[in-house]
């Protein structure tokens, strides 16, 4: 078989086509640099706009041996953006970002997508206090904002792709950021941010100029702004049960959602949306109302480990109505501590960010909780401000603590003589209520008495249970073991998970669950004894024998992962009653007097109230109808 040979004709040939060629690269090359030179002026770049983005194609194609892989990637984005590719082709089309720092927040803008890149509130650690990681609402892509274009030829372009030109300059004390995406000298999408010295909140607003021409405005602007919220706190379940999305819409209505593992809810005329986190929180407001504000959660916490990073994902989409051709939106961001204090300063209803509770509860909170316990912390260490503050709530619930105890010793008393009625009439139902109802009324009992007065405290309950956990300023506040009252205190870490506990010891807990159990033992009995079982309901007694095991498991397995500062609450609160109670019980309501004068009661003429002759009548044509029926 014979070899083959190379032809020395056609090497040259090879050779001299491969001179041509690379000439004609070189000669290209050159071309196209001399025309994006040439497209700063905006008639050149209305009658060249084809050509252009035509030329800047061929570049692509004839640079891929000797342009490098950031160049292509930047020449393919020029050759995108169609009627932006003005903005693009100017000198301050390149990454990069501006910094605008106070006293509380840093916040670094980037040149592509004019949007928050990262954003750090200042003088807050992670996790625990020197863990030496500062809290970061966003940073490293976690979190997106975006609005999408469509062109006249049907075109779609988003901001997050195109290069702005940013301009920094001051207003008084403020520091202004001007970023400009130029579709020509007069044309242009910006993005303006203010910021304002030691304050949260920053001035933004979005507004066109010159862009009708190129734009569809028959159709409002997407704007997308989504977030993967980081971990903060050292509960990972327990911040990740406060982090949510917050809205409000139709004139002052708020609203959230977010519990579950994945949700989303739509509102019309949204004035504010917060992603908002445990202790910290992200806040998107407008002053003209979105027409609609699409909004999503997803939780991204699987398993909780050490090694989680995110929280929840949030997406909320908006429309961006034109008005007159044009796009003009004034609004505010705010990165900051989620503050009751901080945000109801603003006036702007951002106080039901924090979840203080509905109704009376939120009153609660808001006009009795907060100030009284900021007081007391304006002088006092936070674990002392919160005994004070408990022994304040017991004083002050005391009369109510009182009522009851009277009322059960009251029918503890009287319990003989409602077993003999019950005894003598038990053939006779009807019969049994009257003449139980009569002796109530003798004796000057009242059987509601005792349910009306822990009515009473639940309110209280509820509120404080809201409360502890939404009071900012306990965020990594220590006392005695516990080094975060707004976390757990955990005193022993298990080597592994135990379902709905977790895998740490908190002691608060177990003091709290300790105090319920003395403290359902000590009125647990009087309450069984109160009142005797009535025919066809369930014996109460029993039910309570078994509640005074049950609360206090109870109470230890779900404030193992709670707030420090809510189990020392109870476990004082608990403590203190238990004290009132013995006091009570021992010095004020003595059974042998409060017999004696009962016996007396009974013998005074008594009145029926309007609600008592109405139940006397009802019982008595109940009792008239049974007979007939009998008949």
């Amino acid at each position: 078989m014979e070899e083959k040979k190379i032809d020395y004709r056609s090497a040259i040939g090879f050779a001299l086509i491969a001179v041509v060629l690379g000439w004609m690269i070189y000669n290209k090359t050159e071309d196209t640099k001399k025309e994006l030179d040439q497209e700063k002026a905006q008639e050149q770049v209305e009658k060249e706009k084809q050509s252009v983005v035509a030329d800047e194609k061929t570049a692509v194609l004839t640079e891929l041996d000797s342009t490098s892989a950031d160049s292509i990637k930047e020449v393919n984005l020029k050759s995108s953006l169609g009627a932006f590719a003005y903005g693009a082709s100017l000198p301050t089309a390149k990454d990069g970002e501006t910094e605008l720092k106070n006293a509380l927040l840093s916040l670094k803008i980037a040149n592509k997508g004019g949007y928050i890149a990262e954003a750090t509130p200042l003088g807050y650690e992670k996790f625990h206090k020197d863990s030496g990681q500062l809290v970061e609402l966003i940073k490293d892509n976690n979190a997106d904002f975006n609005l999408q274009f469509k062109t006249k030829d049907n075109r779609i372009l988003n901001t997050r792709d195109m290069y702005f030109e940013p301009v920094l300059s001051k207003s008084g004390e403020n520091q202004v950021l001007t970023m400009r995406l130029k579709a020509g000298a007069d044309a242009y999408l910006e993005y303006r941010y203010e910021m304002k010295p030691n304050d949260y909140m920053v001035d933004f607003s979005i507004r066109t100029q010159g862009l009708s021409q190129v734009l569809d405005t028959s159709k409002p602007l997407d704007l997308e702004w989504s977030m993967k919220t980081y971990r903060n706190e050292k509960s990972i379940s327990y911040e990740n049960r406060y982090t949510k999305v917050v809205y409000e819409y139709e004139d002052g209505k708020d609203d959230d959602f977010g519990d579950g593992s994945s949700d989303s809810e739509k509102a019309e005329d949204v004035t504010y949306i917060a992603f908002k986190q445990h202790l910290f929180t992200s806040i998107l407001l407008t002053d003209k109302a979105f027409k609609t504000a699409d909004m999503s959660s997803e939780n991204l916490v699987k398993e909780e480990t050490k090694d989680t990073i995110f929280t929840k994902q949030f997406t909320a989409k908006m429309p961006l109505e034109f008005e007159g051709g044009e796009i003009s939106y004034n609004m505010d961001w705010y990165y900051g501590p989620a503050d009751y204090k901080i945000l109801n300063n603003f006036d702007r209803n951002l106080d039901e960010v924090i979840p203080l509770g509905w109704g009376i509860f939120g009153w609660i909170n808001r006009y009795i909780f907060i100030p009284v316990f900021t007081f007391l912390s304006s002088f006092l260490p936070y674990g002392i401000g919160i005994i004070v503050f408990t022994i304040l709530v017991r004083i002050v619930m005391s009369p109510v603590t009182y009522k009851s105890y009277l009322s059960q010793a009251k029918m503890k008393v009287i319990r003989p003589e409602i077993q003999e009625v019950n005894e003598k009439y038990k053939k006779d139902p009807m019969k049994k209520q009257q003449e139980t109802m009569k002796l109530y009324n003798k004796a000057g009992v009242n059987p509601m008495a005792g349910c009306l007065p822990a009515l009473m405290q639940i309110p209280v309950f509820y509120a404080l249970f809201q409360f502890f956990p939404s009071f900012f300023d306990l965020r990594q506040k220590s006392f005695l073991w516990a080094d975060d009252l707004s976390s757990y205190d955990s005193i022993y870490h298990l080597p592994f998970r135990i379902p709905l506990y977790g895998d740490h010891v908190s002691l608060f807990p177990i003091l709290a669950s300790i105090a319920i159990f003395f403290y359902m033992k000590m009125t647990t009995g009087d309450q069984s004894m109160s009142a005797p079982p009535q025919e066809g309901m369930p014996d109460m007694s029993k039910i309570m024998k078994v509640m005074i095991y049950i609360s206090p498991i109870m109470m230890l397995i779900f404030f193992n992962m709670y707030a420090s500062g809510l189990s020392l609450y109870y476990f004082i609160s608990n403590t203190i009653t238990i004290g009132i109670m013995f006091v009570i019980k021992n010095y004020i309501v003595k059974e042998d007097k409060l017999h004696a004068q009962i016996q007396e009661n009974k013998t005074k003429p008594k009145k029926q109230s309007r609600f008592q002759q109405k139940m006397q009548e009802m019982m008595e044509q109940a009792q008239e109808q049974q007979k007939q029926n009998k008949r």
